[in-house]
């Protein structure tokens, strides 16, 4: 049996704790884990999005949705909330972990207001402050701060989203007037998906090829002014992109230019610069570095995102866990009572590991977050720092912004039909988070970078990571590669582990699991860079088509790589947990996450090797008969831990609501019972004549 203790917060949120046997878990205790370093910034925006102000009004048409999220950006300003990245002169905090942690909790408030804000200040405002030098922070940053001036990202084209080296839309410098001239060529090089560009834009970081003297340059911003007011300046045209899937209070829209001019300043210069003579200089000679450092700048929407996947997986898990533990459904077999939806087996194996992985992601965020305020901070800012957290970003976005996709998709299933009431917020939250998959970059790009990374030090090897450059690299450094994670070393080796362990006694543990799944890593990069390795000595057409070739197989592995790092920040996370039974409660859950990623990829382990099949057989009993009974006591403790008000998850069936129903349901039952007023099923009836006619 569990017993679960309320009480109140100064947050207003639930705060409890479990009891079975002789565990005891604190969610309050666990709270102070999860929001980990920057919690005040976290609780901040917790407090304010109690607000109904910042709420998402489910039914407002796209204008009426637009204007909402337009006027809760103003207010944001107003409570301070979207200037801590800003430079301190300016009236900003430069503290970069508070701005992102603060900024992924909007997500529970109305994901357009998240992502609107994301534009505002996390693109368009962080482009000319990352990109430009003190000229472009003093002209462009106060007003875009304030709100004053509303912008757009413009990067992204109709024919280039993810490969942004290669977009049409071109910055001509004109010597005759000291300007750039921009245009977009044709149809493809317009710029599209850009939020704040359909209506509220009164200006945009356009990214562009720089050419100067006839010379390209590649792609480098500029701040162009698109509007006056409601209307396009000259040579400015654009277009709605109407009704989304998701996300209809932002107002994205497609730019054209033709022939629109801005002054030579208005390049963002940090990285490339036109003098007053039209002669181009930068600080980094080569071209290929030069655009990544530029797009690697950018890197805190991957942040981000991975954050904010993370907080919308624990509103939906905290929504239906709270429902499965009250719902009742079809008789217990031992009463007239019903059984607890939790209680059943197939509940728990929808739930509970979704349950674990969305505790990894937090942990796993965690440790992102920390390297990027250390490289935006300067704390740790060297090439390598910012080529790790780079990898490591294009790692763990893919997976938390998947797995959120997947756990709020069956978690709305998990509650049936009051699921799908658009007053749960499970449909119109999996609608709204759909384009995190893709936008920031799309995920099978990035794990296309990861996977180039785990085949290459490519910071040092590649200024441009082309399909035949990487090839002969493999094969050059085939065995380098073995123990190249693009973050960590693989150094671990398994040595006829499925012969010799016949039991789950043999793969419980903590080493066993990293075993496992370090070893899947390795010998995946392993196979790939042996069928690359004669690569080098092809034609680039060939070469090309040999990586195409592998191109499925290099993206498995950098997802099997972004499992791995889950795990390992789950059970680094472990080690600094002060109290006992949380810990012990979170190593199962650890244990889940671990055991289920195996699981999911029993056919790879056996294929390989390295189970047998009758240990693949006992993981799967380990989990349904030791994991998930231990845990099923404390899952609504473990989603309490969350924090979550009853103003953020605004969902009747995570109210109590259904308790309440139940309880009516069953006294109302016990007392026809206890009065005997209660009719006769049939089927008694039935029995009862049978036994009488054999009296």
């Amino acid at each position: 049996m569990t017993d679960t203790i309320e009480r109140s917060t100064a947050s207003g949120a639930a705060a409890t704790s479990s009891t079975s046997g002789d565990l005891h878990v604190d969610s309050a205790a666990l709270a102070e884990v999860l929001f980990a370093r920057w919690a005040d910034a976290r609780k901040h925006s917790r407090e304010l999005l109690r607000r109904d102000e910042f709420h998402q009004i489910p039914g407002l048409s796209v204008a009426e949705h637009r204007l909402r999220v337009s006027g809760q950006l103003t207010r944001l300003v107003e409570e301070g909330v979207v200037h801590r990245a800003f430079p301190i002169a300016l009236g900003g905090e430069e503290d970069h972990g508070a701005n992102i942690a603060s900024f992924e909790e909007l997500v529970i408030g109305d994901p357009s207001m998240q992502i609107k804000s994301g534009v505002q200040w996390g693109l368009f405002g962080a482009a000319v402050m990352h990109l430009g030098t003190q000229r472009a922070h003093e002209q462009f940053l106060p007003s875009i701060m304030s709100l004053a001036t509303p912008g757009a990202f413009a990067m992204t084209e109709s024919g280039h989203g993810s490969d942004v080296a290669a977009i049409g839309t071109t910055a001509t410098y004109d010597p005759a007037t000291d300007e750039f001239v921009i245009d977009t060529p044709f149809r493809n090089a317009w710029k599209d998906y850009l939020g704040n560009a359909a209506k509220d834009g009164q200006a945009a970081v356009v990214f562009a090829q720089l050419i100067v003297s006839g010379v390209n340059h590649g792609v480098h911003a500029l701040y162009v002014p698109i509007r006056d007011g409601r209307d396009f300046l000259p040579g400015i045209g654009g277009e709605d992109d109407g009704l989304k899937g998701g996300l209809n209070g932002i107002d994205n829209g497609r730019l054209h230019f033709t022939g629109v001019r801005v002054p030579r300043t208005n390049l963002l210069n940090r990285y490339g610069d036109v003098d007053e003579n039209g002669v181009y200089s930068s600080p980094i000679e080569s071209p290929g570095r030069r655009f990544f450092t530029m797009v690697g700048t950018l890197v805190q929407g991957r942040v981000s995102l991975d954050g904010a996947a993370t907080v919308a997986s624990k509103l939906a898990l905290t929504i239906a866990i709270r429902y499965a533990a009250e719902r009742r459904q079809f008789a217990d077999g031992a009463s007239d009572g019903e059984v607890v939806l939790l209680d059943y087996q197939r509940h728990q194996r929808r739930l509970l590991p979704r349950l674990a992985t969305t505790y990894a992601m937090s942990f796993a965020h965690d440790q992102l977050l920390e390297k990027f305020h250390g490289v935006f901070s300067g704390e740790q800012d060297t090439d390598d720092d910012r080529q790790d957290l780079e990898t490591l970003a294009a790692s763990l976005k893919p997976f938390s912004t998947w797995s959120a996709l997947d756990t709020i998709q069956e978690a709305r299933e998990a509650c049936g039909g009051n699921g799908f009431l658009a007053e749960n917020r499970f449909t119109q939250l999996r609608a709204d988070l759909d384009i995190y998959a893709t936008f920031e970059g799309d995920n099978n790009i990035l794990l296309q970078l990861v996977a180039k990374r785990l085949l290459t030090d490519y910071a040092r090897r590649l200024a441009k990571p082309d399909a035949a450059a990487i090839a002969a690299y493999a094969g050059q450094q085939a065995g380098a590669a073995l123990g190249r994670s693009g973050l960590r070393a693989l150094g671990q080796k398994i040595a006829d582990f499925g012969s010799t362990a016949r039991s789950i006694g043999n793969v419980r543990g903590e080493a066993a699991q990293r075993q496992l799944l370090t070893d899947r890593v390795e010998t995946m990069v392993a196979a790939i860079a042996g069928r690359l390795k004669n690569a080098g000595s092809l034609p680039a057409v060939e070469a090309a088509a040999l990586f195409n070739e592998n191109q499925n197989e290099l993206i498995e592995a950098a997802y099997a790589h972004a499992e791995l790092l889950e795990w390992e920040a789950f059970s680094e996370r472990l080690a600094v947990i002060e109290h006992e039974d949380n810990r012990k409660v979170l190593t199962w859950l650890r244990d889940l996450f671990g055991f289920t990623l195996i699981e999911k990829h029993l056919a790879w382990y056996l294929i390989n090797g390295r189970l047998s099949a009758s240990r693949a057989a006992a993981i799967t009993d380990y989990i349904d008969d030791r994991l998930l009974p231990r845990l099923r006591p404390h899952a609504v403790a473990l989603t309490d831990a969350f924090q979550f008000a009853p103003e953020h998850l605004r969902a009747p069936i995570a109210t109590g609501v259904e308790l309440v129903r139940q309880d009516e349901a069953r006294a109302y039952y016990a007392a026809q019972k206890a009065a005997g007023t209660a009719p006769v099923e049939e089927k008694v009836l039935a029995k009862q004549k049978k036994k009488a006619a054999k009296g």
